[in-house]
């Protein structure tokens, strides 16, 4: 029994390791724009293969501080997507993005000057993922690309990104 439990893991490992060979992994940055935060952002995204046109491609992103006044706004975002190739065309690759999403949005006053106690709050939520990408392959080890996707949920929004994602 324990001899057939170990060929099984081994065969197992070894389909593993050749599902993940179709593709190079690649981790990244890449700048944001989310418009229901109206604010830019900076983060890191990588992508794993985990089957033929299809990679996991988790990340997350931190948007700049909104200071309008007595009021400060961030938020940053961690994502899962699943990323689905379905064209490759003249060394471009489009692809659907569908995953999930948190996002932590932190609202602070400074009302201390005008003499007001001042005020904190955070709030968390998930949403959904929808949307769609292009990877530029340029025959080097680094591949330009950029996303549009649409977050539905607590704090449903557009975001556009572009950047840069190296092979590893």
């Amino acid at each position: 029994m324990k001899k057939t439990l170990f060929v099984f893991a081994a065969f197992l490992l070894a389909g593993m390791g050749q599902l993940f060979a179709q593709d190079s992994k690649r981790i990244g940055a890449q700048l944001i724009y989310g418009t229901d935060i109206n604010s830019l952002g900076i983060g890191a995204i990588a992508e794993f293969p985990v089957a033929d046109r299809m990679v996991i491609s988790p990340s997350f992103s931190f948007y700049f501080p909104n200071d309008e006044g007595f009021v400060k706004t961030s938020a940053f975002e961690i994502n899962g997507n699943l990323n689905y190739t379905f064209v490759e065309e003249n060394n471009i690759l489009f692809y659907g993005i569908g995953g999930l999403n948190y996002t932590n949005y932190k609202v602070k006053t400074n009302m201390a000057q005008v003499g007001y106690p001042n005020y904190s709050a955070s709030s968390g939520e998930i949403g959904l993922n929808l949307g769609a990408g292009a990877n530029f392959d340029l025959g080097k080890n680094f591949v330009p690309f950029g996303e549009v996707k649409y977050i539905l949920g607590g704090f449903d929004r557009l975001v556009l990104a572009a950047g840069i994602k190296f092979d590893f």
